[in-house]
């Protein structure tokens, strides 16, 4: 039997159980912890990846004195990275599917380390960019790993919401780049200043190496069996891509631009045609191609991938114009001209955020919407640029900048998860990496396009009777078409999108 003292020790010892399982935390709790400390460790590496896209541009001036640096090499240093970040993202994204995402990326990383630690002690332009060079190639390398290992570990909302997180991120990267690689110069001076933005990645590149072989998930993809690179593929596809970006990478409107290097286009519709008909042999054969190209017969991928594609052909042009404006034309200082941008890498976090919840109840109709708050903003941006008092356009431009970063944040994380909604887990890393190769090549055009037209208006007009503040707007003006005619393309594309998800839906219903 059972004393009466016992039974309230038994209790006792039942109730302490029971409160013991209520603190432990259940394998689901741990799961969804590990999971969201390695997102956190893949987005702070991409950020890092995507500032050294904008921050290093305010140094250009300082390197060019420090450095002695011609003119091709400044341009190089800039191109350069964008063009080996391309050539490389879509091989990566095959070798992080078909072997170990957690493995390149920290490769990716280490790499991109090391070449921030050569490039801040560069003696020379010839050893700074050929380290930059070598930075795309590792930011190349682990971008698309970043894509795959969200894609991997998240599933639902949960995706959505993680990729808004992801373009928070991104966005806030993209418009801080100008302000923190304006107050590196700031501390150390124009003959140094330019060293810091590379230092800065150091103890970061350092600690996210840490954390990401602590916390990375191991990641294996037993449906290949073997390594298949498809090496012919890779080759044909890198002349593709270099034959494509390279006239662009080029373009400075300058009357010394080279006419020639238009001749690579027609290699490039060569080289395009070549690599598809490559591909489908080498799929045909029962080989994995580099790019299976029933990717873009998915039509949720090949809408979002040439909306994004547009999108970023306007996004860093209109960063990069409006920064040249506000240095050139109304003589701010860079750090100062890079601060007119935070209030959009504000908003645009919100708005990502916000977006990536709010995605899986409106779907493409968000990023239309969005669209349609940037296009607004755009124009407040425009009128303000131009017909406000040099005193108080920054602060105006500014508050136009409030209003574009809030839609720009509803367009990127929905779009992004509305572009791998239909790719299935396995193959995230590449569909994401030729995502990003997109955004890229984007980059490359719609840079290109605007500062020829803002420079060739500077050089066509430069011995007008206009002040130079005229001179300025006329530039701004003219390079700013460019960028509202690529967001205007991108809202044609949503729409025709979102009428596309309509008609289908409406066929399910009656089915």
């Amino acid at each position: 039997m059972t004393s009466a003292d016992e039974a309230p020790s038994r209790a006792d010892k039942a109730r302490s159980d029971s409160g013991n399982a209520q603190a432990s935390p259940s394998d689901s709790e741990i799961e969804h912890r590990t999971k969201w400390r390695a997102f956190w460790v893949c987005v702070v590496v991409a950020a890092i990846t995507i500032l050294d896209l904008s921050k290093v541009n305010v140094a250009l001036p300082s390197i060019e004195d420090a450095l002695g640096a011609s003119s091709t090499q400044l341009q190089l240093i800039v191109s350069g990275y964008v063009l080996t970040f391309g050539l490389v993202l879509v091989p990566a994204g095959r070798l992080g599917d078909q072997r170990s995402r957690k493995a390149l990326f920290l490769i990716g990383l280490t790499v991109f380390t090391i070449a921030s630690i050569a490039c801040a002690l560069a003696p020379n332009a010839t050893v700074l960019l050929l380290f930059r060079l070598l930075q795309g190639v590792a930011a190349g390398i682990q971008m698309p790993q970043v894509i795959g290992l969200i894609q991997q570990l998240f599933r639902g909302p949960e995706r959505g919401r993680a990729f808004g997180l992801f373009g928070a991120m991104i966005g806030v990267a993209t418009a801080f780049g100008p302000t923190l690689g304006g107050l590196m110069i700031a501390i150390g001076g124009a003959q140094d200043g330019w060293r810091y933005i590379f230092w800065m990645n150091v103890p970061l590149g350092i600690l996210a190496l840490i954390l990401a072989w602590r916390i990375l998930p191991a990641t294996s993809a037993a449906k290949y069996a073997r390594l298949d690179l498809d090496p012919v593929g890779i080759t044909i596809f890198g002349v593709t891509v270099l034959a494509l970006m390279w006239p662009f990478l080029l373009t400075t409107g300058a009357p010394t631009d080279d006419p020639k290097r238009w001749w690579l286009l027609a290699l490039f519709v060569l080289a395009a045609a070549a690599f598809v008909a490559w591909e489908r042999r080498y799929a045909a054969g029962g080989r994995a191609p580099l790019v299976p190209l029933k990717l873009f017969r998915v039509s949720s991928f090949r809408n979002g991938t040439l909306l994004a594609t547009v999108y970023f052909a306007a996004m860093p042009a209109m960063f990069l114009l409006t920064t040249l404006y506000l240095q050139l034309g109304l003589g701010l200082e860079p750090v100062f001209a890079g601060m007119v941008t935070i209030g959009f890498a504000l908003t645009s976090a919100l708005g990502s955020w916000r977006g990536g919840i709010l995605v899986e109840r409106y779907g493409r109709s968000l990023v239309v919407v969005g669209l349609s708050i940037l296009l607004l903003g755009l124009g407040v941006l425009m009128a303000a640029a131009i017909l406000t008092p040099p005193a108080i356009t920054p602060f105006v431009m500014a508050a136009a900048l409030l209003i574009g970063g809030t839609g720009g944040g509803l367009v990127i994380s929905p779009n992004q998860t509305l572009t791998l909604h239909d790719i299935p887990p396995l193959e995230g890393g590449l569909a994401g990496s030729v995502g990003q190769l997109g955004q890229r090549i984007g980059t490359a055009i719609g840079t290109a396009v605007a500062l020829s037209l803002f420079y060739s208006t500077l050089y066509n007009e430069r011995k007008s009777s206009e002040s130079t503040i005229e001179l300025y707007h006329h530039a701004y003006g003219t390079g700013m078409i460019a960028t509202t005619a690529f967001f205007s393309i991108a809202m044609v594309i949503g729409i025709v999108d979102l009428r596309a998800r309509k008609r289908r839906a409406r066929l399910l219903a009656n089915a």
